[in-house]
This record gives structure tokens, sequence and C-alpha cells, in this order.
């Protein structure tokens, strides 16, 4: 059994700072249009475990398409830290490369095929 690892996180300009509780190291890198662009790798947490401990006020929202993901952001430097993922709209989905106790050497990185999410979305745990 892997050991329970908490990190800390946030944007570029410190605004938006988070901790989260990391159980399981796995996380998805997804190539639909948006999280190419973005760089997101997924890490898909219960809300129990993760803590936003600075910069809700700062935090900018964007939804397209079904409006079930809540793509949240930085408004100040525009760095996607976590958001809530249409495939699982009850959790938060951090995106690894904005933590800072942990690399992305430290997970094993899985794709996940976005580009045709609804034949693909049962794939993801």
């Amino acid at each position: 059994m892997m050991e329970t690892l908490q990190a800390t996180g946030g944007c570029h300009c410190g605004a938006v700072r988070f901790t989260v509780t990391i159980r399981e190291r796995v996380v998805f890198d997804c190539n639909c249009s948006i999280c190419r662009k973005k760089g997101f790798l997924h890490l898909i947490v219960p809300p129990e475990d993760f803590t936003l401990l600075a910069g809700a006020d700062a935090l900018v929202t964007y939804s397209f398409n079904t409006h079930v993901a809540k793509h949240t952001f930085c408004g100040v430097c525009g760095i996607h830290g976590f958001y809530t993922p249409r495939s699982h709209p009850d959790m938060v989905d951090v995106n690894v490369r904005c933590l800072e106790d942990v690399g992305v050497e430290d997970f094993e990185v899985r794709g996940f095929d976005g580009e045709n999410w609804e034949a693909s979305v049962g794939g993801i745990k």
C-alpha cells in the first residue's frame, strides 16, 4: 500500500493556494482540446481531500458545452490549479503540475481519450 501524502499547491502568482491529500498516485493525461491547451494532469480526489487555503475571491470560472465541468483558474495569473470535472462532478480535479511537494515523476500517468469523451469516461475510476 502506498503512503498517503499531503501536498501544497497553487497558482503562479500565489493568490490561489490549496492542499490536497494524495491517496493514489495515478493521474490522467487527457487529449481533449482544453486539457491539451492547459497542460492539465488530472488527480481526481474527493472534496474532503482538498482544501482551498486562499484565493476564493481570485478564482474565475469558465464553462462550455454541457456546463457540468467548472474550469476554475486564477483571475490574476491565469493558472488552472483545480476544477470540477465533468466526469466526476462531485469530486475535485487537481492539476498535478501545480503541486509543490511532489512532481509528475511521482505518479503513474495514464492516457485518457477525451476527444472521444463519452466512449472513454468509464475508464476513469
